[in-house]
């Protein structure tokens, strides 16, 4: 993971911006305990205040982060929710089990949890190297897509199908992260796992932040 992995951060993070008229502060703390961030240096968590407020070491970073909403804390701090500005989410399917793995179920309710809160738009995108009518049970594939994603909420969303293209999963995912201007992308570690997505490779094709979850 020689792009993104290796750039992990030490916690908490505080960021602290002080001004010429008083004490206040901006804080951003991430904690060490649910999900992973991965995010390119041209992005830096689609922050926008202040404009200074940099998170980059090297090309990209990873940062575990807890999703809270932006609170006032004790002694007037404000935290500043990294989710805030995301309105579109991504969520691919690559794996081929017709009701879907652990991990690709978990992705599921994780993006339908954070478009709840955040009132973002989802759109899944069905990833196989394999053309319709070489995968037998793939309508029952994306009816269990449709199943998971309605007990969550959702039952408009928009739906993508990129089969047997013969281009890696990565670059498909980059590709529709790119046309679609979305502001994040939410995957399994277990996609990395099982080889279906090349996590050394995260940075350079995908132009948005990467949730990455772990198993």
């Amino acid at each position: 993971m020689a792009s993104f992995a290796s750039s992990l951060l030490p916690m908490p993070l505080t960021f602290r911006h002080s001004t010429s008229t008083s004490t206040d502060s901006l804080q951003l703390a991430f904690r060490l305990d649910r999900l992973s961030l991965s995010t390119p240096s041209q992005s830096p968590l689609h922050l926008k205040r202040p404009s200074s407020l940099l998170f980059s070491r090297g090309s990209s970073f990873k940062v575990r982060a807890e999703l809270n909403e932006a609170e006032t804390v004790q002694g007037g701090v404000e935290s500043v929710d990294a989710f805030a500005s995301v309105k579109h989410l991504l969520l691919p399917i690559t794996d081929r089990n017709p009701y879907l793995s652990e991990g690709t179920r978990q992705a599921a309710a994780t993006t339908t949890s954070l478009a709840k809160k955040y009132g973002a738009d989802i759109t899944v995108v069905v990833i196989d190297d394999k053309p319709k009518e070489s995968i037998p049970e793939h309508d029952t594939q994306i009816s269990s897509i449709r199943w998971h994603l309605s007990e969550g909420g959702f039952k408009e969303f928009g739906l993508m199908e990129r089969l047997g293209e013969g281009k890696l999963p990565i670059a498909i995912i980059g590709e529709v992260a790119d046309e679609l201007n979305l502001d994040m992308v939410v995957l399994s570690m277990e996609s990395i796992h099982s080889k279906h997505v090349d996590g050394n490779l995260l940075a350079e094709f995908v132009p948005c932040p990467v949730l990455l979850l772990p198993l």
